[in-house]
């Protein structure tokens, strides 16, 4: 384990895995489920519910089984928190496409918004900048990012997959695809990313700008913007370049850049077994100050414990794989919902949750995002393990040996 995995926690960024020889062991209850569920039907087999008569998209019913009432722990009301990419409307450019997840898709979303981009090998997401900072994630290929901040440094880099990238809000910025095939999760610190005056493209700016402006500021013919594209494509053709740029006020590295190659930075393995976390945030990525990561896998069957963030929401994307989650928004409201891969979510500010492994066979892999300068999170179970066990016994009316044989190390996720 890194030596900065194993910190004690000293302050409320202090890293999230404990020891990793406190495994917590659980027993195996077997979920309830029926023909009914299992069919696409809102049945029980005990008296509760009924087939559905009306129209229906069976697919995602079979799909969502949560959402037809299998879990009767699910009470009161709580809005939708969940988007599949694959109902987001895709905008095909010139050699690539995008789609968004912005909060008219999620309302919930409060603070952060998602898309996925495609690039082919050369096409460039043309220079531009925005309002709210950015924050990237390769999933697929090779790209190159090249940016400039306000005191003329500059940085042109190459990502891999699993790499990733933070443009802070304002910062000059463009992205190129290298290998044949190229795609990224981008997200953003704001979920009305689409607002007016959120993203400025340079070509855009340029072709509403007086001629003569332009001329006088850049010192050239006004005749060389005549061909300047109008209205900007968005995505456009070019050739690849590797050609970096000489700053004379030097470049954004070390502290200061806007890369993190977590492709080379080992997951770290949960305490209670089951998976590994990676965590991406101001502690080993100074600059990320606004969005913060964590790259969790969970193995089949494998459950992150019951726990909440006290400092944000929480946005997922489910790379690859089946999960369910529980979602406790406190007045005796929970709702469960089920994901698979394409899908987002968010789980809203110190919301309680979990999330499982429904596959026996395959590996569950996502991706949370918060707006903060770290990732934080508490644990119901290490909670009520440092609470003196009287209290925690009269509380939940169980034995207090019950309490007593809690772990008292954060598991983060159980085997």
């Amino acid at each position: 384990m890194p030596r900065e995995f194993a910190i004690a926690l000293v302050d409320r960024c202090a890293l999230l895995p404990s020891q990793p020889g406190s495994k917590h062991l659980r027993p195996i209850i077997a979920r309830r489920d029926t023909p009914g569920f299992a069919q696409g039907q809102p049945y029980d087999g005990k008296g509760k519910g009924g087939p559905l008569n009306g129209g229906t998209n069976k697919a995602l019913d079979l799909l969502n089984p949560a959402n037809l009432g299998q879990e009767a722990t699910d009470a009161g009301t709580v809005v939708n928190l969940k988007w599949s990419f694959s109902d987001s409307h895709t905008r095909i450019l010139n050699r690539g496409w995008v789609r968004e997840q912005v909060i008219t898709d999620l309302p919930a979303s409060n603070d952060i918004a998602g898309a996925q981009q495609h690039l082919e090998k050369g096409a460039l997401r043309e220079l531009h900048w925005h309002r709210v900072a950015e924050w990237g994630f390769v999933y697929k290929g090779q790209i190159s990012v090249f940016a400039v901040d306000e005191e003329g440094r500059n940085q042109y880099e190459t990502l891999n997959e699993g790499d990733i990238w933070y443009f802070p809000k304002g910062e000059a910025h463009g992205v190129q695809g290298l290998a044949d095939q190229n795609e990224y999760l981008l997200i953003f610190d704001d979920g009305n990313f689409d607002a007016t005056g959120t993203t400025f493209m340079v070509d855009d700016w340029i072709t509403h700008t007086p001629k003569d402006i332009l001329a006088k500021n850049f010192g050239v013919n006004p005749s060389i913007f005549d061909t300047v594209p109008s209205p900007d494509p968005y995505i456009l053709n070019a050739n690849v370049s590797t050609e970096g740029v000489s700053s004379p006020y030097g470049t954004l590295s070390g502290n200061s850049s806007y890369v993190f190659h977590a492709s080379k930075s080992p997951a770290t393995q949960a305490p209670g077994g089951g998976g590994t976390i990676k965590i991406v945030d101001s502690r080993n990525f100074p600059v990320a100050t606004t969005i913060v990561a964590a790259i969790v896998t969970l193995e089949p069957g494998a459950l992150r414990e019951l726990h909440w963030h006290p400092n944000a929401e929480e946005w997922l994307y489910f790379v690859s794989g089946d999960a369910r989650a529980t979602v406790f928004i406190g007045g005796a409201a929970a709702r469960t919902f089920d994901f698979t891969a394409g899908d987002t979510a968010v789980f809203p500010d110190n919301a309680g949750h979990y999330v499982e492994n429904r596959s026996n066979s395959t590996r569950l892999q996502w991706i949370e995002i918060y707006k903060s300068d770290c990732v934080v999170d508490i644990s119901l179970t290490q909670w009520l393990a440092l609470t003196p066990a009287p209290i925690v016994a009269s509380t939940l009316k169980i034995p207090e040996s019950v309490v007593k044989g809690l772990k008292k190390e954060k598991q983060l996720i159980i085997a």
